[in-house]
């Protein structure tokens, strides 16, 4: 469904995004992941056909976006982070306006409308205005207004954020349904439950790149069987963060926040008591220790030197 072959742009002589190529396949669910600055959203404006590349070549179902912008726009759905809705109108007049956007007419948009409010769960609130809504029911409408045309690929770039964990749950829901039903979707997200429940392949970019690519079980195949060691202390200082990273059995170790730092630990050697003695010397107060097994956010934090939602 989704091509993509060595992508490039850039800003004023910046390059945001070097050479990525991708294959998503028709029917599939994907996951981009990256922390900020690492260019999915250039690159997902690039393949809406709403941002020229560079260099490269995109392709949606065999058509370039460069050379046929028109009908690939028809095929793809793209959720926003920001809702694009109108606050004054109803949930219905949204639908129906965003319908004609796409070129649907006549009977046809509001019967289509009246679908979608039932696929997102809001089939009682047709008339309510959208100011009225709670920021779950705005991010379904969101997506709703994506679904009108009934395109082939769905591009959701966070569509769950800041919202309440019932929302959140009926969205996620609701995307897993429409990719049974043969849609293909592109996910990104900062919360790494989410691409795990939805994604069958995951690719991780940083620096405008694609580091790494595959299943959920092909990644985390690359940690060698380490786990996480998340420690709640301080004073957390780069020297403190740099003696630790000399200990046998310490792979990285990366400050998230004023008194959060995350050690990834090679599972065969167990640094605890080296990692508390270093502590000590240090004069470094430890509050939490808690250890965890490798998963996804442990490669993306070895990746990337940062959490997903750094």
């Amino acid at each position: 469904m989704l091509s993509i072959h060595d992508l490039k742009k850039s800003y004023h002589r910046k390059q945001v995004v070097g050479g990525i190529s991708l294959e998503v396949g028709r029917g599939e669910a994907f996951g981009l992941l990256g922390p900020n600055g690492a260019g999915k959203s250039t690159t997902i404006s690039m393949i809406c056909g709403l941002l020229p590349y560079d260099e490269g070549d995109i392709q949606i179902d065999g058509l370039s976006v460069k050379d046929k912008p028109k009908a690939v726009k028809q095929k793809v759905g793209i959720v926003p982070q920001d809702i694009a809705l109108y606050p004054t109108m109803s949930a219905l007049d949204n639908l129906v306006f965003w319908g004609r956007m796409y070129g649907l007419k006549g009977s046809k948009v509001k019967e289509r409308a009246f679908e979608v409010l039932q696929i997102v769960g809001l089939e009682d609130k047709v008339k309510d205005k959208i100011e009225t809504f709670s920021g779950g029911m705005k991010r379904r409408i969101n997506i709703g207004a994506a679904l009108m045309h009934e395109p082939e690929l769905l591009i959701m770039d966070e569509p769950t954020v800041g919202i309440d964990p019932q929302s959140r749950n009926h969205i996620l829901e609701t995307v897993k349904k429409l990719n049974k039903a043969g849609m293909t979707v592109i996910y990104t997200s900062h919360y790494m439950e989410e691409v795990e429940f939805l994604c069958e392949r995951i690719a991780i970019m940083d620096h405008g790149k694609v580091i790494a690519s595959g299943s959920k079980t092909e990644l985390c195949s690359r940690l060698s069987g380490g786990t996480v060691l998340r420690m709640t202390a301080e004073p957390l200082t780069e020297a403190f963060v740099a003696e630790l990273e000399t200990l046998a059995g310490v792979e990285q170790a990366t400050i998230q926040s004023e008194t959060e730092l995350s050690l990834l630990l090679n599972e065969a050697q167990s640094p605890l008591a080296e990692v508390i003695q270093t502590a000590v010397r240090s004069g470094v107060n430890i509050m939490g220790l808690q250890r965890e097994e490798a998963n996804l956010e442990s490669l993306f934090l070895k990746l990337t030197g940062r959490t997903l939602r750094d």
